[in-house]
């Protein structure tokens, strides 16, 4: 497969990835949680390409990124609960679902045809470099082939989408490794998705507790599929033992081909998940995956290994 280009980490890389997406092309970044397939989020036809590039659903909505507060609210209708998680968590692992202002401009696939959209202020400085150079929202969902493992790395990238993508900006690997946390934030503030901020934060920052997503509701935000960032081989997940055959993945002290964190810290724990499961997934062997708590960033770890090991569809 051929390989993108790289664009390194610095003004030059900056404003050359800012150029292809201004011309519509499509450019994975590094965010703080993952490499992000990003485009301008206002053209139609960019939009699509990521659907194309992906062979995602286009029922499934998007992410658009945003370099501050102020660049949100000039896509969506604010909110009391938008404004007390923003001031605490953004930039950050966190995605607030709002609803579209009727002036936004923002492409309708992007929401899937929704009436409000996803919107992050993320962390990393390349992001946010690049955010600011572009001078526009960037709609950007895991720069992955749809349903794969999600990548923390530029050479995930490469692998997964090859030339389908124009340009990496090389951030090198995401620290936090999980995606950002989803919230819906009108209404009755509700969690999405489990991820990069655990729900005892927001839950703590509100004031009260957040209300969960039905799962057999409609999808109302990205990465609600039941099937998703799934290897090549089945995953058995809270594996007491081992079986012949199997690739394993740890968590604490557990002897195993790849260990989560040997010392039981989930922060470690999420930022290792992917690129793991993507070293394990390369041996062409069944994954067998060690219990892992459910609290903190256990519940994002869990979610996503859960979506790992459901049964395709």
């Amino acid at each position: 497969m051929s390989h993108p280009s790289r664009l390194s980490a610095d003004q030059s890389g900056i404003t050359e990835a800012a150029r292809l997406l201004r011309q519509g092309a499509l450019v994975a970044l590094p965010t703080e949680t993952v490499y992000g397939l990003g485009a301008d989020a206002r053209n139609d036809r960019a939009v699509a390409r990521i659907f194309e590039a992906k062979g995602r659903p286009s029922f499934n909505p998007l992410i658009v990124h945003v370099p501050d507060v102020d660049a949100a609210r000039a896509y969506v209708q604010w909110t009391r609960t938008a404004e007390i998680l923003a001031s605490a968590f953004w930039p950050g692992a966190l995605t607030l679902v709002l609803p579209l202002r009727a002036d936004s401009g923002i492409a309708p696939l992007v929401s899937a045809g929704l009436a409000t959209v996803a919107v992050r202020v993320p962390a990393h400085p390349l992001a946010q470099a690049l955010l600011r150079e572009f001078g526009g929202p960037v709609a950007a969902p895991s720069a992955n082939r749809s349903g794969q493992i999600s990548p923390t790395t530029p050479d995930h990238v490469a692998q997964s989408l090859g030339t389908r993508v124009a340009a990496i900006l090389d951030g090198g690997p995401c620290p936090v490794g999980v995606e950002s946390t989803i919230v819906e934030a009108s209404g009755t503030p509700r969690l999405l998705r489990p991820g990069g901020i655990p729900a005892e934060a927001l839950e703590q920052a509100l004031g009260h507790p957040l209300a969960i997503r039905d799962g057999s509701e409609a999808i109302s935000a990205p990465g609600q599929l039941r099937s998703h960032y799934a290897p090549a081989e089945t995953v058995r997940l809270n594996a007491a033992d081992w079986r012949e055959g199997e690739a394993t993945l740890g968590f604490g002290k557990v002897a195993a081909d790849l260990n989560l964190s040997p010392s039981g810290d989930l922060t470690e724990a999420a930022a290792n998940l992917f690129g793991h499961l993507h070293t394990l997934d390369a041996t062409g062997r069944p994954i067998a995956v060690s219990p892992i708590p459910m609290h903190g960033l256990g519940a994002a770890i869990n979610d996503r290994l859960s979506r790992a090991a459901a049964p395709r569809d």
